[in-house]
């Protein structure tokens, strides 16, 4: 006679069932958890369906190893195999583009996502009008003569400016005097001496201090002009 499905016993034989898989009473316990069976309910359940011929069981030392009997289930022909397999195939070919029809629609979301709201877009216009009517305002000042940058400011960097390029000129003159009393008496020709060494010219790297020079007393003839 076959017990309750509400008993213990019916609880643990459908779950031994459904799982159609060697299990210990831990496993089973752990599992049927949510059906408030403790582990010595299960584990006499267990034994009774053993002893009952419901399920098949073996020991493993200290250990007992059930599983449902397996002459209670149709086992499948070849024939019946092969046509399986041949749905599960079917069925994974249909997964799979599933699966690419989720992607492409995740992939609109967040395109649609990435898109600037009707606000944002308002917001992002307001913006740009002010800094084009700020570059308009600074193009017609520009172009009615208008100084931008204040005398102090002017003075400022000219000074900087004029104090690097004596600075330049200082350090090149330096050089030519500790390389001239280093190569005066050498054997070695010049030019390999300076690639051995790693050392360029401003000419080797397309700049001329005669050219920054003229720059800065250009400067200051055009503002005198003014």
């Amino acid at each position: 006679m076959a017990p309750k499905s509400d008993s213990a016993e019916g609880i643990v034989l459908n779950f031994v069932n459904e799982q159609n898989r060697p299990l210990n009473s831990q496993n089973a316990a752990d599992s049927l958890q949510k059906f408030n069976l403790k582990k010595a309910a299960v584990q006499k359940a267990l034994d009774n369906l053993a002893d009952s011929g419901k399920i098949s069981f073996k020991e493993y030392g200290k250990q007992k190893i059930y599983v449902a009997r397996q002459d209670q289930f149709d086992i499948p022909n070849n024939e019946e195999l092969n046509q399986m397999k041949e749905e599960n195939t079917k069925l994974q070919q249909l997964l799979d583009e599933q699966k690419k029809a989720i992607a492409g629609v995740e992939g609109e979301i967040k395109a649609l996502q990435s898109n600037l709201t009707l606000e944002e877009v308002q917001a992002k216009q307001v913006k740009l009008g002010k800094e084009v009517k700020q570059m308009e305002e600074k193009l017609i000042k520009l172009r009615q003569g208008v100084t931008l940058v204040s005398p102090e400011e002017r003075q400022a960097v000219e000074k900087m400016y004029m104090d690097t390029v004596n600075q330049w000129r200082r350090r090149k003159r330096m050089f030519k005097d500790i390389w001239d009393a280093i190569t005066e008496n050498s054997p070695k020709n010049l030019n390999e001496f300076k690639e051995e060494l790693g050392i360029e010219y401003d000419e080797d790297v397309g700049v001329s201090l005669q050219s920054y020079g003229d720059l800065m007393q250009y400067g200051k003839k055009r503002a005198r002009a003014h």
